[in-house]
Protein backbone atom coordinates (compact mmCIF):
# COMPACT_ATOMS: atom_id res chain seq x y z
CA UNK A 1 0.00 0.00 0.00
CA UNK A 2 1.31 3.43 -0.95
CA UNK A 3 1.04 6.34 1.43
CA UNK A 4 2.51 9.84 1.55
CA UNK A 5 3.96 11.14 4.81
CA UNK A 6 4.88 14.78 5.39
CA UNK A 7 7.71 15.23 7.87
CA UNK A 8 9.56 18.05 9.61
CA UNK A 9 13.01 16.78 10.44
CA UNK A 10 16.45 17.88 11.50
CA UNK A 11 18.95 18.21 8.63
CA UNK A 12 20.91 15.26 10.07
CA UNK A 13 17.97 12.91 9.52
CA UNK A 14 16.50 14.47 6.38
CA UNK A 15 19.76 14.35 4.41
CA UNK A 16 20.90 10.89 5.61
CA UNK A 17 18.91 8.02 4.08
CA UNK A 18 20.07 5.48 6.68
CA UNK A 19 18.96 7.71 9.56
CA UNK A 20 15.71 8.47 7.76
CA UNK A 21 14.94 4.76 7.55
CA UNK A 22 15.51 4.41 11.28
CA UNK A 23 13.23 7.39 11.94
CA UNK A 24 10.43 5.98 9.77
CA UNK A 25 10.71 2.69 11.62
CA UNK A 26 10.75 4.14 15.14
CA UNK A 27 8.09 6.81 14.60
CA UNK A 28 5.76 5.14 12.09
CA UNK A 29 6.53 1.44 12.40
CA UNK A 30 7.67 1.26 8.78
CA UNK A 31 10.14 -1.56 8.21
CA UNK A 32 13.61 -0.46 7.16
CA UNK A 33 13.23 -2.84 4.19
CA UNK A 34 10.09 -1.05 2.95
CA UNK A 35 10.88 0.99 -0.18
CA UNK A 36 10.16 4.71 -0.17
CA UNK A 37 10.65 7.64 -2.46
CA UNK A 38 11.47 11.27 -1.63
CA UNK A 39 8.91 13.52 -3.30
CA UNK A 40 9.77 16.98 -2.03
CA UNK A 41 12.39 18.60 0.16
CA UNK A 42 12.66 22.21 1.33
CA UNK A 43 14.44 24.14 4.06
CA UNK A 44 12.62 26.14 6.75
CA UNK A 45 15.15 28.44 8.43
CA UNK A 46 12.68 30.91 9.95
CA UNK A 47 13.24 29.77 13.53
CA UNK A 48 16.44 29.26 15.51
CA UNK A 49 16.56 25.53 14.73
CA UNK A 50 16.55 24.84 11.00
CA UNK A 51 13.95 22.28 9.92
CA UNK A 52 13.69 20.30 6.69
CA UNK A 53 10.21 19.75 5.25
CA UNK A 54 10.17 16.34 3.64
CA UNK A 55 7.43 14.58 1.70
CA UNK A 56 7.95 10.80 1.46
CA UNK A 57 5.98 8.25 -0.59
CA UNK A 58 5.97 4.89 1.21
CA UNK A 59 5.82 1.78 -0.92
CA UNK A 60 7.62 3.05 -4.00
CA UNK A 61 11.37 3.01 -4.59
CA UNK A 62 13.50 6.01 -5.51
CA UNK A 63 13.66 7.11 -9.11
CA UNK A 64 16.03 4.87 -10.99
CA UNK A 65 17.83 6.26 -13.99
CA UNK A 66 15.24 6.62 -16.71
CA UNK A 67 15.38 3.53 -18.91
CA UNK A 68 15.78 3.40 -22.65
CA UNK A 69 11.98 3.38 -22.86
CA UNK A 70 12.10 7.07 -22.00
CA UNK A 71 13.83 7.75 -25.30
CA UNK A 72 11.29 5.80 -27.33
CA UNK A 73 9.15 8.93 -27.50
CA UNK A 74 11.68 10.42 -29.92
CA UNK A 75 11.10 9.45 -33.54
CA UNK A 76 13.56 8.77 -36.34
CA UNK A 77 13.44 12.00 -38.33
CA UNK A 78 16.23 11.49 -40.87
CA UNK A 79 13.83 11.82 -43.81
CA UNK A 80 11.25 14.05 -42.14
CA UNK A 81 10.30 17.66 -42.79
CA UNK A 82 12.87 20.14 -41.46
CA UNK A 83 12.51 23.05 -39.05
CA UNK A 84 15.49 25.34 -38.57
CA UNK A 85 16.41 26.61 -35.10
CA UNK A 86 18.83 29.45 -34.49
CA UNK A 87 20.55 28.95 -31.14
CA UNK A 88 21.46 25.89 -29.06
CA UNK A 89 20.53 27.29 -25.66
CA UNK A 90 17.75 25.76 -23.54
CA UNK A 91 15.01 27.22 -25.74
CA UNK A 92 16.58 25.84 -28.92
CA UNK A 93 17.54 22.45 -27.48
CA UNK A 94 14.17 21.81 -25.88
CA UNK A 95 12.39 22.93 -29.05
CA UNK A 96 14.51 20.42 -30.95
CA UNK A 97 13.75 17.58 -28.52
CA UNK A 98 10.03 18.31 -28.71
CA UNK A 99 10.18 18.38 -32.53
CA UNK A 100 11.65 14.86 -32.40
CA UNK A 101 8.54 13.76 -30.49
CA UNK A 102 6.42 15.19 -33.31
CA UNK A 103 8.45 13.37 -35.97
CA UNK A 104 9.97 16.61 -37.31
CA UNK A 105 13.67 17.04 -38.09
CA UNK A 106 15.33 19.88 -36.14
CA UNK A 107 18.30 21.61 -37.75
CA UNK A 108 20.07 23.75 -35.14
CA UNK A 109 22.41 26.55 -36.21
CA UNK A 110 24.71 27.72 -33.37
CA UNK A 111 27.18 30.60 -33.67
CA UNK A 112 29.40 29.24 -30.89
CA UNK A 113 31.28 26.05 -30.17
CA UNK A 114 30.26 22.80 -28.53
CA UNK A 115 30.48 22.61 -24.73
CA UNK A 116 33.90 20.98 -24.71
CA UNK A 117 35.55 23.46 -27.07
CA UNK A 118 33.97 26.43 -25.28
CA UNK A 119 36.15 25.72 -22.25
CA UNK A 120 39.31 26.95 -23.99
CA UNK A 121 37.69 30.30 -24.71
CA UNK A 122 36.40 30.61 -21.15
CA UNK A 123 39.92 29.91 -19.87
CA UNK A 124 41.33 32.62 -22.16
CA UNK A 125 38.67 35.03 -20.94
CA UNK A 126 39.42 34.33 -17.27
CA UNK A 127 43.20 34.17 -17.46
CA UNK A 128 44.20 36.30 -20.44
CA UNK A 129 41.26 38.74 -20.61
CA UNK A 130 40.62 37.72 -24.24
CA UNK A 131 36.96 37.87 -25.32
CA UNK A 132 35.91 35.65 -28.22
CA UNK A 133 32.71 37.26 -29.58
CA UNK A 134 31.44 33.91 -30.82
CA UNK A 135 32.40 31.66 -27.90
CA UNK A 136 32.06 32.83 -24.30
CA UNK A 137 29.83 32.41 -21.25
CA UNK A 138 26.77 33.49 -23.29
CA UNK A 139 27.39 31.99 -26.75
CA UNK A 140 27.89 28.31 -27.52
CA UNK A 141 26.19 24.97 -27.01
CA UNK A 142 23.81 25.06 -24.07
CA UNK A 143 23.66 28.86 -24.10
CA UNK A 144 24.35 31.08 -21.11
CA UNK A 145 22.96 28.53 -18.66
CA UNK A 146 25.56 25.85 -19.32
CA UNK A 147 28.40 27.69 -17.60
CA UNK A 148 26.19 29.84 -15.41
CA UNK A 149 25.02 27.36 -12.86
CA UNK A 150 22.00 25.41 -14.02
CA UNK A 151 19.41 26.76 -11.59
CA UNK A 152 16.12 25.06 -12.40
CA UNK A 153 13.81 27.05 -10.16
CA UNK A 154 11.03 29.07 -11.76
CA UNK A 155 7.68 30.54 -10.80
CA UNK A 156 6.53 30.35 -14.43
CA UNK A 157 4.28 27.33 -13.98
CA UNK A 158 1.64 28.89 -16.24
CA UNK A 159 4.04 28.95 -19.19
CA UNK A 160 4.27 25.20 -19.56
CA UNK A 161 4.97 21.89 -17.91
CA UNK A 162 7.87 22.32 -15.48
CA UNK A 163 7.93 18.60 -14.74
CA UNK A 164 8.50 17.76 -18.40
CA UNK A 165 11.60 19.97 -18.38
CA UNK A 166 12.93 18.33 -15.23
CA UNK A 167 12.21 14.92 -16.75
CA UNK A 168 14.33 15.82 -19.79
CA UNK A 169 17.25 16.87 -17.61
CA UNK A 170 16.90 13.75 -15.47
CA UNK A 171 16.59 11.54 -18.52
CA UNK A 172 19.79 13.00 -19.94
CA UNK A 173 21.86 12.49 -16.81
CA UNK A 174 20.93 14.96 -14.06
CA UNK A 175 20.77 13.64 -10.51
CA UNK A 176 17.47 12.74 -8.88
CA UNK A 177 17.74 15.70 -6.51
CA UNK A 178 16.38 18.02 -9.21
CA UNK A 179 13.07 16.12 -8.97
CA UNK A 180 12.94 16.58 -5.19
CA UNK A 181 14.43 19.88 -4.05
CA UNK A 182 12.21 22.95 -3.90
CA UNK A 183 14.98 24.96 -5.58
CA UNK A 184 16.61 22.43 -7.94
CA UNK A 185 20.13 23.06 -9.17
CA UNK A 186 22.46 21.03 -11.39
CA UNK A 187 25.81 22.82 -11.22
CA UNK A 188 28.09 24.17 -13.91
CA UNK A 189 30.46 21.22 -13.51
CA UNK A 190 27.66 18.74 -14.32
CA UNK A 191 25.76 20.55 -17.08
CA UNK A 192 28.15 20.04 -20.02
CA UNK A 193 27.72 16.25 -19.94
CA UNK A 194 23.92 16.65 -19.82
CA UNK A 195 23.93 19.08 -22.76
CA UNK A 196 26.17 16.66 -24.69
CA UNK A 197 23.67 13.87 -24.01
CA UNK A 198 20.86 16.04 -25.41
CA UNK A 199 22.95 16.71 -28.50
CA UNK A 200 23.51 12.96 -28.93
CA UNK A 201 19.76 12.34 -28.71
CA UNK A 202 19.07 14.90 -31.42
CA UNK A 203 21.77 13.58 -33.76
CA UNK A 204 21.02 9.89 -33.15
CA UNK A 205 17.40 10.52 -34.15
CA UNK A 206 18.46 12.18 -37.39
CA UNK A 207 18.47 15.83 -36.36
CA UNK A 208 21.37 18.16 -37.09
CA UNK A 209 23.44 20.61 -35.04
CA UNK A 210 25.89 22.93 -36.81
CA UNK A 211 28.40 24.84 -34.68
CA UNK A 212 30.51 27.90 -35.55
CA UNK A 213 27.85 29.27 -37.88
CA UNK A 214 26.35 32.65 -37.06
CA UNK A 215 23.13 33.97 -38.55
CA UNK A 216 24.18 37.04 -40.57
CA UNK A 217 21.14 37.86 -42.68
CA UNK A 218 17.56 36.93 -43.41
CA UNK A 219 15.90 37.02 -46.81
CA UNK A 220 12.28 38.09 -46.73
CA UNK A 221 9.54 37.99 -49.32
CA UNK A 222 6.28 39.60 -48.26
CA UNK A 223 5.18 38.00 -45.01
CA UNK A 224 7.51 35.03 -45.36
CA UNK A 225 11.10 34.36 -44.47
CA UNK A 226 12.57 32.59 -47.50
CA UNK A 227 16.19 31.93 -46.53
CA UNK A 228 18.95 32.68 -44.06
CA UNK A 229 22.57 33.59 -44.74
CA UNK A 230 25.26 32.28 -42.40
CA UNK A 231 28.72 33.48 -41.46
CA UNK A 232 30.37 30.76 -43.56
CA UNK A 233 28.84 32.32 -46.68
CA UNK A 234 26.15 29.70 -47.16
CA UNK A 235 22.50 30.42 -47.83
CA UNK A 236 19.85 28.03 -46.53
CA UNK A 237 16.22 28.00 -47.67
CA UNK A 238 13.89 27.71 -44.67
CA UNK A 239 10.22 26.88 -44.30
CA UNK A 240 9.85 27.50 -40.54
CA UNK A 241 12.44 29.27 -38.39
CA UNK A 242 12.60 29.23 -34.59
CA UNK A 243 14.69 32.18 -33.42
CA UNK A 244 16.19 31.28 -30.02
CA UNK A 245 19.34 33.40 -29.92
CA UNK A 246 19.42 34.43 -26.24
CA UNK A 247 19.42 37.80 -24.51
CA UNK A 248 22.95 38.82 -25.56
CA UNK A 249 22.73 38.41 -29.35
CA UNK A 250 22.78 42.14 -30.01
CA UNK A 251 23.67 41.70 -33.67
CA UNK A 252 20.39 39.82 -34.21
CA UNK A 253 18.34 42.65 -32.74
CA UNK A 254 20.21 45.13 -34.95
CA UNK A 255 19.71 42.93 -38.01
CA UNK A 256 15.97 42.74 -37.41
CA UNK A 257 15.77 46.50 -36.93
CA UNK A 258 17.69 47.05 -40.19
CA UNK A 259 15.21 44.78 -41.94
CA UNK A 260 12.33 46.86 -40.53
CA UNK A 261 11.05 43.87 -38.53
CA UNK A 262 8.89 45.12 -35.67
CA UNK A 263 10.61 45.12 -32.27
CA UNK A 264 9.70 46.59 -28.87
CA UNK A 265 11.59 47.88 -25.85
CA UNK A 266 11.30 45.56 -22.84
CA UNK A 267 11.94 46.70 -19.26
CA UNK A 268 14.87 44.88 -17.67
CA UNK A 269 17.17 45.24 -14.66
CA UNK A 270 20.78 46.31 -14.14
CA UNK A 271 23.10 46.66 -11.19
CA UNK A 272 26.05 44.95 -9.56
CA UNK A 273 27.12 41.57 -8.21
CA UNK A 274 27.91 41.47 -4.50
CA UNK A 275 30.02 38.75 -2.89
CA UNK A 276 30.07 37.74 0.80
CA UNK A 277 31.97 34.99 2.59
CA UNK A 278 29.65 31.98 2.45
CA UNK A 279 30.22 31.33 6.16
CA UNK A 280 28.74 34.76 6.92
CA UNK A 281 25.57 34.07 4.88
CA UNK A 282 25.28 30.65 6.55
CA UNK A 283 25.54 32.25 9.98
CA UNK A 284 22.87 34.85 9.14
CA UNK A 285 20.43 32.45 7.54
CA UNK A 286 20.88 29.40 9.77
CA UNK A 287 21.36 31.30 13.06
CA UNK A 288 24.48 29.33 13.94
CA UNK A 289 28.26 29.60 13.75
CA UNK A 290 28.55 26.66 11.35
CA UNK A 291 26.00 24.98 9.10
CA UNK A 292 27.52 21.57 9.84
CA UNK A 293 27.85 18.55 7.61
CA UNK A 294 24.24 18.27 6.38
CA UNK A 295 22.85 21.69 5.54
CA UNK A 296 23.66 23.03 2.06
CA UNK A 297 25.25 26.44 1.56
CA UNK A 298 22.63 29.03 2.50
CA UNK A 299 21.01 31.31 -0.04
CA UNK A 300 18.94 34.46 0.27
CA UNK A 301 16.31 36.44 -1.59
CA UNK A 302 15.97 40.16 -0.98
CA UNK A 303 13.76 42.90 -2.36
CA UNK A 304 13.23 46.55 -1.52
CA UNK A 305 11.27 49.48 -2.91
CA UNK A 306 13.36 52.64 -3.26
CA UNK A 307 11.55 55.74 -4.55
CA UNK A 308 8.98 53.55 -6.33
CA UNK A 309 11.75 51.56 -7.95
CA UNK A 310 12.24 47.88 -7.23
CA UNK A 311 15.68 46.63 -6.17
CA UNK A 312 16.13 42.89 -5.79
CA UNK A 313 18.57 40.01 -5.63
CA UNK A 314 19.01 38.08 -8.86
CA UNK A 315 20.62 34.71 -9.65
CA UNK A 316 21.87 34.16 -6.10
CA UNK A 317 24.78 31.67 -6.09
CA UNK A 318 25.58 30.00 -2.74
CA UNK A 319 29.10 28.58 -2.60
CA UNK A 320 29.60 30.17 -5.98
CA UNK A 321 31.94 32.04 -8.29
CA UNK A 322 31.62 35.37 -10.13
CA UNK A 323 32.35 34.98 -13.85
CA UNK A 324 33.28 37.41 -16.65
CA UNK A 325 30.41 37.32 -19.15
CA UNK A 326 31.34 39.90 -21.78
CA UNK A 327 30.43 38.98 -25.34
CA UNK A 328 32.66 41.55 -27.05
CA UNK A 329 35.95 43.29 -26.34
CA UNK A 330 35.65 46.63 -24.55
CA UNK A 331 32.96 45.65 -22.06
CA UNK A 332 32.87 44.16 -18.56
CA UNK A 333 29.89 42.04 -17.54
CA UNK A 334 29.56 39.88 -14.44
CA UNK A 335 27.38 36.90 -13.63
CA UNK A 336 27.52 34.08 -11.10
CA UNK A 337 27.53 30.29 -10.97
CA UNK A 338 27.90 27.48 -8.49
CA UNK A 339 29.37 23.99 -8.77
CA UNK A 340 27.01 21.12 -7.96
CA UNK A 341 28.27 20.85 -4.37
CA UNK A 342 28.12 24.62 -3.85
CA UNK A 343 31.32 24.32 -1.85
CA UNK A 344 33.18 27.49 -2.87
CA UNK A 345 34.01 29.75 0.12
CA UNK A 346 32.08 32.68 -1.35
CA UNK A 347 28.44 33.55 -1.89
CA UNK A 348 27.40 35.98 -4.62
CA UNK A 349 24.23 37.51 -6.00
CA UNK A 350 23.22 40.10 -8.52
CA UNK A 351 21.62 43.13 -6.87
CA UNK A 352 19.76 44.98 -9.59
CA UNK A 353 17.15 47.65 -10.13
CA UNK A 354 14.43 48.15 -12.71
CA UNK A 355 15.25 49.99 -15.93
CA UNK A 356 12.19 51.60 -17.49
CA UNK A 357 11.57 53.46 -20.74
CA UNK A 358 11.48 56.82 -18.96
CA UNK A 359 15.02 56.18 -17.65
CA UNK A 360 16.39 56.11 -21.20
CA UNK A 361 15.71 59.58 -22.57
CA UNK A 362 19.24 59.93 -24.00
CA UNK A 363 18.87 56.58 -25.79
CA UNK A 364 15.27 56.76 -27.00
CA UNK A 365 16.50 57.81 -30.43
CA UNK A 366 17.43 54.15 -30.85
CA UNK A 367 13.75 53.23 -30.45
CA UNK A 368 13.27 49.56 -29.51
CA UNK A 369 17.03 49.19 -28.98
CA UNK A 370 17.23 52.00 -26.40
CA UNK A 371 17.70 49.56 -23.53
CA UNK A 372 20.40 47.70 -25.43
CA UNK A 373 22.30 50.97 -26.04
CA UNK A 374 22.00 51.94 -22.38
CA UNK A 375 23.19 48.50 -21.30
CA UNK A 376 26.19 48.65 -23.65
CA UNK A 377 27.26 52.09 -22.42
CA UNK A 378 27.31 51.01 -18.77
CA UNK A 379 29.36 47.93 -19.72
CA UNK A 380 31.87 50.11 -21.60
CA UNK A 381 32.14 52.40 -18.58
CA UNK A 382 32.89 49.38 -16.40
CA UNK A 383 35.62 48.24 -18.79
CA UNK A 384 37.27 51.64 -18.87
CA UNK A 385 37.14 51.90 -15.07
CA UNK A 386 38.75 48.47 -14.81
CA UNK A 387 41.71 49.53 -16.95
CA UNK A 388 40.36 48.31 -20.31
CA UNK A 389 40.80 44.70 -19.22
CA UNK A 390 38.36 42.15 -17.83
CA UNK A 391 39.11 43.32 -14.30
CA UNK A 392 35.86 44.21 -12.56
CA UNK A 393 35.68 47.68 -11.01
CA UNK A 394 34.93 46.93 -7.37
CA UNK A 395 34.31 48.45 -3.95
CA UNK A 396 33.71 47.16 -0.44
CA UNK A 397 30.00 47.26 0.37
CA UNK A 398 30.00 49.91 3.10
CA UNK A 399 32.38 52.02 1.03
CA UNK A 400 30.00 51.71 -1.94
CA UNK A 401 27.15 53.18 0.08
CA UNK A 402 29.37 55.98 1.41
CA UNK A 403 30.71 56.76 -2.06
CA UNK A 404 34.23 56.16 -0.77
CA UNK A 405 36.92 54.39 -2.77
CA UNK A 406 38.20 51.27 -0.97
CA UNK A 407 41.82 51.44 0.12
CA UNK A 408 42.14 47.68 -0.26
CA UNK A 409 40.02 44.93 -1.74
CA UNK A 410 39.93 41.40 -0.34
CA UNK A 411 40.42 38.39 -2.55
CA UNK A 412 37.28 37.45 -4.47
CA UNK A 413 36.21 34.55 -6.66
CA UNK A 414 36.31 36.73 -9.79
CA UNK A 415 39.29 35.22 -11.58
CA UNK A 416 40.28 38.11 -13.91
CA UNK A 417 40.76 40.26 -10.80
CA UNK A 418 39.31 43.51 -9.47
CA UNK A 419 40.23 47.18 -9.61
CA UNK A 420 39.43 49.53 -6.73
CA UNK A 421 37.03 52.09 -8.17
CA UNK A 422 34.35 54.41 -6.81
CA UNK A 423 31.38 52.85 -8.58
CA UNK A 424 29.44 56.09 -8.54
CA UNK A 425 31.63 56.88 -11.57
CA UNK A 426 30.52 53.72 -13.38
CA UNK A 427 26.81 53.44 -12.69
CA UNK A 428 24.10 55.89 -13.76
CA UNK A 429 23.07 58.12 -10.83
CA UNK A 430 19.59 56.65 -10.45
CA UNK A 431 20.97 53.10 -10.43
CA UNK A 432 23.67 53.90 -7.89
CA UNK A 433 21.24 55.75 -5.58
CA UNK A 434 18.69 52.94 -5.65
CA UNK A 435 21.31 50.28 -4.94
CA UNK A 436 22.99 52.24 -2.14
CA UNK A 437 19.72 52.76 -0.28
CA UNK A 438 18.65 49.16 -0.85
CA UNK A 439 21.89 47.79 0.59
CA UNK A 440 21.20 49.66 3.83
CA UNK A 441 17.67 48.24 3.89
CA UNK A 442 18.99 44.73 3.19
CA UNK A 443 21.30 45.10 6.17
CA UNK A 444 18.26 45.66 8.38
CA UNK A 445 16.51 42.60 6.97
CA UNK A 446 19.62 40.39 7.26
CA UNK A 447 21.74 41.48 10.21
CA UNK A 448 25.36 41.22 9.22
CA UNK A 449 24.72 41.49 5.46
CA UNK A 450 25.75 45.15 5.27
CA UNK A 451 29.48 44.81 5.87
CA UNK A 452 32.81 45.81 4.39
CA UNK A 453 33.65 42.09 4.23
CA UNK A 454 31.39 42.08 1.16
CA UNK A 455 32.66 43.27 -2.22
CA UNK A 456 30.55 44.92 -4.93
CA UNK A 457 31.56 44.05 -8.52
CA UNK A 458 30.32 46.00 -11.55
CA UNK A 459 28.43 45.44 -13.67
CA UNK A 460 25.49 42.96 -13.59
CA UNK A 461 23.70 43.92 -16.79
CA UNK A 462 22.51 40.82 -18.65
CA UNK A 463 19.62 39.91 -16.37
CA UNK A 464 17.21 39.59 -19.28
CA UNK A 465 16.67 40.85 -22.79
CA UNK A 466 16.13 44.62 -23.12
CA UNK A 467 14.22 43.91 -26.35
CA UNK A 468 11.05 41.97 -27.08
CA UNK A 469 10.46 40.43 -30.48
CA UNK A 470 6.66 40.50 -30.83
CA UNK A 471 4.65 37.43 -31.71
CA UNK A 472 1.02 36.69 -32.41
CA UNK A 473 -0.67 35.66 -29.14
CA UNK A 474 -2.36 32.59 -30.54
CA UNK A 475 -0.16 31.49 -33.46
CA UNK A 476 3.16 32.50 -31.78
CA UNK A 477 4.81 33.61 -35.01
CA UNK A 478 5.97 37.18 -35.55
CA UNK A 479 2.95 39.34 -36.49
CA UNK A 480 4.62 40.41 -39.75
CA UNK A 481 6.55 37.23 -40.66
CA UNK A 482 4.34 34.19 -40.54
CA UNK A 483 7.06 31.54 -40.44
CA UNK A 484 9.38 33.27 -37.95
CA UNK A 485 8.88 32.09 -34.36
CA UNK A 486 10.67 34.24 -31.73
CA UNK A 487 11.49 32.07 -28.75
CA UNK A 488 13.02 32.11 -25.27
CA UNK A 489 14.95 34.77 -23.37
CA UNK A 490 16.25 36.60 -26.43
CA UNK A 491 12.73 37.17 -27.68
CA UNK A 492 11.62 38.42 -24.27
CA UNK A 493 9.40 35.47 -23.31
CA UNK A 494 11.48 33.71 -20.67
CA UNK A 495 13.81 34.37 -17.77
CA UNK A 496 16.02 31.41 -16.94
CA UNK A 497 16.70 27.86 -18.05
CA UNK A 498 13.34 26.29 -17.21
CA UNK A 499 11.12 29.06 -18.58
CA UNK A 500 13.25 29.19 -21.76
CA UNK A 501 12.99 25.42 -22.13
CA UNK A 502 9.21 25.52 -21.67
CA UNK A 503 8.95 28.28 -24.26
CA UNK A 504 10.97 26.15 -26.67
CA UNK A 505 8.56 23.26 -26.15
CA UNK A 506 5.58 25.56 -26.60
CA UNK A 507 6.92 26.96 -29.87
CA UNK A 508 7.79 23.48 -31.17
CA UNK A 509 4.24 22.29 -30.49
CA UNK A 510 2.84 25.25 -32.41
CA UNK A 511 5.21 24.75 -35.36
CA UNK A 512 4.32 21.05 -35.47
CA UNK A 513 0.63 21.91 -35.50
CA UNK A 514 1.21 24.39 -38.31
CA UNK A 515 3.06 21.80 -40.39
CA UNK A 516 0.37 19.20 -39.77
CA UNK A 517 -2.36 21.57 -40.96
CA UNK A 518 -0.46 22.82 -44.01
Amino acid sequence: MKDTINLRLSPEIAYDIAKLKVHLNSEYGISEETPFKLLRRSIDARSKNVVINLSVLIGESDNEKISSDYFSKYKNVRDAAEVHIIGAGPAGLFAALRLLEHGIKPVIIERGKNVRDRRRDLAALNKEHVVNPESNYCFGEGGAGTYSDGKLYTRSNKRGNIQSVLDEFFGHGAKEEIMIDAHPHIGTNKLPAIITSMRDTIINCGGEIHFNKRLDDIILSGQKLKAIQLSDGSTLPVKQLILATGHSARDIFKLLQQKAVDLAFKPFALGVRVEHPQALIDKIQYHCDSRGAYLPAASYSLVSQINNRGVFSFCMCPGGIIAPCATAPGEVVTNGWSPSKRNNPYSNSGIVTEIKWDDLKVFQKDKALAGLSFQAEVERNACIAGGNTQKAPAQRLEDFVKGKISGTLPQTSYQPGTASVNLVEVLPDFVYTALAKAFVDFGKKMKGYFTNEAVVHAVESRTSSPVRIPRDESELHHPEILNLFPCGEGAGYAGGIVSAAMDGQKIADKVAQKLKNS
